[in-house]
């Protein structure tokens, strides 16, 4: 058993430290027996693979592959910290360079190799192309290396600068699953540990003159080296075994009965650790110094290109991608070709939908759905704030202008369009009629425009001025479920998604000039794109490569993709397997350009700025702030002059009157025997209280006849409106067959409208009233049931809907197998289920059950690579293993 305390972990010099998947362990060499110690880390641990230690502030480095972080303690179990929480998936090697302090780690899940200051700060993507399974890693900072393996399907052991550079494969040939790396500096040779050959092999630095070390050896994982000794971790056996570093000979075991082992490494803290290339004035860098054969070279973080003077970098990249998934707002810079997702640390995102950023301000603005708000914050995450807080429902569209100052939303629960500053102030509705599922929405300011998607019952797209004047429906003809939208401000074009009919467009600002740029896609949700301005820091020839893309997220490949926005070709995927991915908007210096009227001092206005055609429009906010509102530019009324005069045109609607402007009060009003003429102009004159005025008894039978006319009219618009609403309902669910459209893209109810997903355990009906199956010859299923499973994918994570959705989705060109039988037990349905009779139920339960207890679903085993699992990618006969086949 492991001792807990009589073995001090901080008064050990010379010793071994291991993971163990759910704790991590040191066994002293100070002393002639061996017993591990397990490090009392006041952390939780749930699959530790990879260990590091840097000896100088006697800290251990470990990574956990189940919570996706890479954390530290000292050496005792205090000061633990997650160092790295984002952006990682199966971190199977870490090494610490003790003497560069900086900590380099792989990925087998995103296949990279990255490096970061030792508290996590300052993270750099290394290596990203050809890799397969990057496992161990060995590092020489003295000559400038870093050395690791590669168990892919064409195993390989590696090398490079330890800033990337000068890569080249070293041995390629008879390697199987090349797990533990070791550097053997005193001998100057390499030593790795292969589970699959069964061997501990030696090389010198090159690669050349390979021998066999030990062989045969069980399944060996972890290795490493002290002194005379190599030491490694073996699965089969359970234990912790140890032989010469020269002959391979006198192998004896050190620990015993460990299962769960995973990698190992030795210490020697009194050995001086040796010079830093980067030790004076970190290297004269300001960001990142890391060594390398020549030398030591200056980096930046991922996406960040190095300066000129090649030693300083900007805070962040120039133009990059920003986009959402639900739980986080992420980053990928245009300016480097890794194309690596950096996660923007906002904090409380719950179901992030839209975006947009100000550049002015440098802030990004996103709506949440689950907690109904529009927040701002800057793109270090710090100062964020909740801009509109109240009367929100399904926020899925917002735009920024960042002329005039104002922001732009779509509330497809209220069907309005909304206008606010951008502080959230002067909140006002421009549009609340003839919407019906309102989406996407984009400004051009210089133009004084407002376009927006509807993809409700009679999809279209349409476009007003930015105050919602001269209203125009712009396309409303082969339309499916127009997404996203986005537009070129050089071309004047139009572009958009429509995820019904499997397509990106695009059309003039009139919708005319209609082109069909790419088709098919899966399923498309939002898109951008970047404007052609050459910059100072970005070459001509890498602009005019880069200016040419329109991107998109795709929620079926769950992926970011881009197409040549001019041909429609070179179709590439940027980011792939991304859950719940959302909006996505370009950030450029070129993107928000231009002015208009609005742009110097509001326009002169008190409150609202709309930028039209030659001019521009004053107004003012639905709800009174307490300031004096002036529809007129460049005039401020004063509380004397909205008593008596009002600001608002005639063809307007009056202002609703605050406590400044209400009429004067019968206690300010003259007293009758002393009216003047003036008093009388302005109806102040009082009446004498003895003054009675009565009504005879014919007026008041009259105001009876009038008041009962008027309950009777108003009763009989009440009727007609309840059928209207009525027809217009049974409309939308009318039989397929019928040839009114019927359109089913996902929406975000927060409310119990169409989909509630539910904590609790329903009944069976439940399962079955997800799909109303139809008596079509073809067995297809309406788009009605795409709707009910597309709002599912929506409000939940669950990797069961959307393979659903992909049975599901042929169904709208009228092809789906005959037998489809979805199981879900956390869904009820409302509105949807409620387009069903009792008959139509009883029989569709009937159908169903039938359906499902006739089929029997067998799932491919695809093979899935694991840091706890790496021979799962191996299809050559072998011995079993008990820990990999577990």
């Amino acid at each position: 058993p492991a001792l807990k305390s009589s073995l001090p972990a901080e008064g050990m010099n010379s010793f071994l430290i291991f993971a163990r998947r759910t704790d991590i362990r040191m066994v002293s060499l100070d002393i002639p027996y061996f017993a591990d110690v397990v490090l009392a880390i006041n952390g939780s641990m749930k699959n530790t693979i990879a260990i590091g230690v840097d000896p100088k502030e006697g800290k251990v480095y470990w990574s956990d592959s189940t919570l996706k972080k890479v954390s530290r303690a000292n050496l005792n179990g205090t000061e633990y910290e997650d160092i790295i929480a984002t952006g990682l998936m199966t971190t199977d090697g870490l090494a610490v360079d003790a003497v560069g302090r900086k900590i380099y780690w792989t990925d087998t899940g995103t296949n990279r190799i990255e490096v970061a200051n030792l508290n996590g700060s300052m993270r750099k993507v290394l290596i990203w192309q050809n890799l397969d399974s990057p496992r161990a890693i060995a590092l020489y900072h003295e000559m400038g290396y870093m050395y690791w393996t590669d168990w892919g399907e064409h195993a390989k052991l590696e090398r490079s600068g330890m800033d990337g550079s000068d890569r080249a494969v070293l041995i390629s040939n008879n390697l199987g699953w090349p797990n533990g790396l070791a550097i053997d500096k005193a001998g100057s040779q390499l030593l790795w540990a292969d589970a699959h050959t069964e061997r501990i092999e030696a090389s010198d630095l090159n690669g050349a003159n390979r021998r066999t070390l030990v062989s045969p050896v069980q399944h060996p994982y972890g290795l490493t080296l002290l002194g005379s000794h190599i030491y490694w971790t073996d699965w089969q056996s359970r234990s912790i075994q140890r032989a010469d570093k020269t002959t391979g000979g006198n192998s004896i075991t050190v620990r015993g009965n460990l299962p769960g082992l995973m990698d190992i490494q030795a210490v020697d803290r009194e050995k001086p650790l040796g010079f830093n290339k980067c030790g004076w004035r970190n290297g004269g860098c300001s960001h990142l110094c890391l060594p390398n054969p020549n030398g030591t070279s200056c980096a930046c973080p991922t996406g960040i290109l190095l300066k000129s003077d090649s030693r300083s970098c900007d805070d962040s990249p120039e133009t990059y991608l920003l986009f959402s998934n639900r739980v986080s707002i992420r980053r990928i810079s245009l300016d480097t070709s890794d194309y690596t997702d950096v996660y923007v640390p906002v904090p409380e995102l719950h179901n992030v939908i839209s975006l947009d950023y100000d550049s002015v301000e440098g802030k990004v603005y996103y709506t949440d759905v689950s907690l109904d708000v529009i927040r701002r914050a800057n793109l270090n995450g710090s100062g964020m704030e909740t801009v509109i807080g109240q009367g929100l429902k399904t926020t899925d569209g917002l735009a920024v202008d960042w002329v005039a100052r104002n922001m732009y939303w779509t509330d497809t629960g209220r069907n309005t369009i909304e206008v606010a500053r951008l502080d959230g102030s002067s909140r006002k509705v421009l549009i609340n009629n003839s919407l019906d599922e309102p989406r996407a929405i984009a400004v051009f300011p210089s133009k004084g425009y407002l376009f927006w998607t509807d993809w409700g019952h009679i999809a279209k797209i349409e476009r007003a001025y930015l105050d919602g004047s001269d209203r125009k429906v712009l396309i409303n003809t082969d339309l499916g479920w127009p997404n996203g939208l986005t537009l070129d401000y050089d071309t004047r074009r139009i572009y958009w998604v429509d995820a019904h009919l499997d397509r990106i467009e695009s059309s003039d600002l009139n919708g005319k000039l209609r082109q069909i740029l790419v088709s098919p896609v899966s399923h498309p949700f939002a898109l951008t794109q970047l404007e052609t301005v050459s910059s100072k820091l970005t070459p001509l020839f890498h602009l005019s490569q880069q200016d040419r893309w329109i991107y998109w997220t795709d929620w079926q490949t769950k992926s970011i993709q881009r197409v040549d926005k001019h041909t429609g070709r070179s179709k590439e995927t940027i980011l792939a397997n991304v859950e719940g991915l959302m909006d996505i908007i370009v950030v450029s210096p070129q993107r928000q350009s231009g002015t208009n009227h609005c742009s110097v001092n509001n326009g002169g206005c008190t409150h609202l700025c709309f930028a039209k055609t030659g001019g521009l429009v004053c107004a003012c906010p639905d709800e009174p702030d307490g300031r004096p509102c002036s529809t007129i530019s460049g005039y401020v009324p004063t509380p004397s002059d909205t008593s008596t005069t009002s600001t608002t045109p005639p063809h307007k609607p009056p202002k609703i009157p605050s406590a400044s402007t209400d009429k004067p009060k019968a206690a300010d009003r003259s007293p009758a025997g002393n009216c003047t003429g003036k008093d009388k102009s302005l109806e102040r004159c009082g009446t004498d209280s003895s003054q009675v005025v009565t009504a005879s008894s014919g007026e008041g039978l009259h105001i009876s006849y009038v008041i009962g006319g008027a309950l009777t009219i108003l009763a009989i618009l009440v009727l007609i409106v309840a059928f209207i609403i009525y027809r217009h309902k049974k409309s939308k669910f009318a039989d397929p067959g019928v040839s009114n459209l019927t359109y089913s893209n996902p929406s975000y109810r927060t409310s119990t409208q169409e989909v509630k997903i539910e904590t609790v355990q329903k009944p069976p009906i439940y399962n079955q009233l997800r799909y109303k199956k139809e008596t079509n010859n073809d067995n297809s299923y309406t788009k009605e049931k795409i709707k009910i499973v597309e709002g599912i994918c929506l409000l939940s994570s669950d990797e069961l809907y959307w393979e659903d959705l992909k049975q599901i989705k042929p169904s709208r060109g009228g092809i789906l197998r005959d037998h489809v039988c979805m199981k879900t037990d956390t869904v009820s349905l409302q509105a949807s289920s409620g387009s069903l009779d009792d008959t139509e139920t009883e029989q569709l339960l009937q159908e169903e059950q039938s359906e499902c207890s006739s089929i029997h679903t067998a799932t491919a085993a695809t093979p899935e690579r694991h840091g706890a699992l790496p021979d799962t990618g191996w299809d050559l006969p072998r011995k079993p293993s008990t820990e990999s086949e577990v």
